[in-house]
């Protein structure tokens, strides 16, 4: 535990980030680093009870506050940035979601309009039991409740764009950013492609479980506590987020229509297997083809989020600088909880 350096920090409602690039660092981290976070919810707080709406106590744009961004020294474009999981616990025991007008995937939105009208607003209040570990769903219309396992997650991780690119907090792309996949729970690796010297790290949008694909636009939301250790590793390129965990590697793919997410993140999982696991481009198309898993993250934000994951006992021995980074984090990962 002495070797690891924890950085905790806490921000201030004036020091959050919206966007990814275009925001100043909040302070400088050194890779090797355990990062002890808080981080507020999608609506920044202000949906607090059932009389709360949306339309009423937020403002467009400032949605999807983030932590950050963190300028990781020795970070240089084409470098990838591990930022391994080690925690994530709701830090209040509410969580909140709600029908927003003109967004979610079974509704009216700007970017597809139509004739219907616009949902009505309707706020449903989860109560969080953060000792039993469940989310307590209560029907608005009827006497129906129901507890869930929690399953709390991060909708949000990135780095700044490429190109001098600033991005709304709410779009998933390249960098990363709003892909709302419940893969990015504790024990998960996720490897960034870096962009900007220092990378630029921020994190947020918490939820204390999700349903793939996010159907209604908001999953129950809330603050976090979360702590992820970050590593470095030079001139290793990483064109769209990956996610790793003790059994599987994933690729995600962002963009509209859906089945263009589908493609990047099937075909950047093909390189993956490729480039570190030894099979060819076509071996490798036609092992996936029959082992491949293929959640939704979301059908929602501004960009679809589509996975494409597979188990890493049915690949070929790693090889390659990523070779045994999540198991090392993991690692450290026991020996910070160890120590707490």
């Amino acid at each position: 535990m002495s070797e690891l350096e924890v950085v905790t920090f806490t921000p201030e409602p004036s020091q959050f980030a919206w966007t990814f690039g275009g925001a100043p660092p909040i302070m400088k981290v050194r890779p090797g680093s355990v990062l002890e976070l808080w981080t507020e919810d999608c609506f920044g707080g202000r949906v607090r009870s059932s009389d709360d709406r949306v339309s009423v106590v937020c403002e467009i744009p400032f949605f999807n506050p983030q932590t950050g961004p963190f300028y990781v020294e020795g970070a240089e474009p084409g470098d990838t940035l591990a930022v391994h999981f080690v925690s994530i616990e709701p830090s209040r025991d509410w969580a909140v979601s709600t029908t927003v007008p003109l967004f979610g995937a079974l509704t009216s939105t700007r970017l597809t309009p139509t004739l219907q009208d616009p949902l009505p607003e309707r706020v449903w209040m989860w109560e969080l039991d953060r000792g039993l570990r469940t989310c307590r769903f209560s029907a608005l219309d009827s006497d129906h409740t129901i507890s869930l396992p929690m399953d709390p997650m991060h909708g949000t991780v990135g780095v700044a764009p490429a190109n001098l690119e600033a991005l709304s907090a709410l779009t998933p792309a390249a960098h990363g950013g709003n892909m709302d996949t419940p893969e990015m729970r504790a024990g998960i690796t996720c490897y960034l492609g870096v962009n900007v010297e220092g990378a630029l790290l921020s994190l947020g949008d918490g939820h204390a479980r999700q349903g793939e694909g996010e159907t209604c636009g908001v999953a129950a939301e809330c603050a976090m506590d979360t702590v992820v250790l970050i590593e470095l590793i030079k001139n290793r390129s990483t064109p769209w987020p990956r996610l790793e965990s003790d059994d599987y590697i994933m690729s995600t793919g962002s963009a509209r229509p859906l089945e263009d997410a589908f493609r990047i993140a099937q075909m950047d999982l093909i390189d993956w297997v490729v480039s570190d696991h030894g099979l060819s481009r076509l071996d490798a198309y036609q092992l996936l083809t029959q082992i491949v898993e293929s959640p939704l993250a979301n059908v929602c934000d501004t960009n679809y989020t589509s996975l494409a994951k597979v188990r890493k006992k049915w690949l070929p021995d790693r090889r390659g600088s990523l070779i045994d980074v999540h198991a090392r984090l993991r690692d450290s990962s026991r020996r910070y909880l160890a120590g707490r």
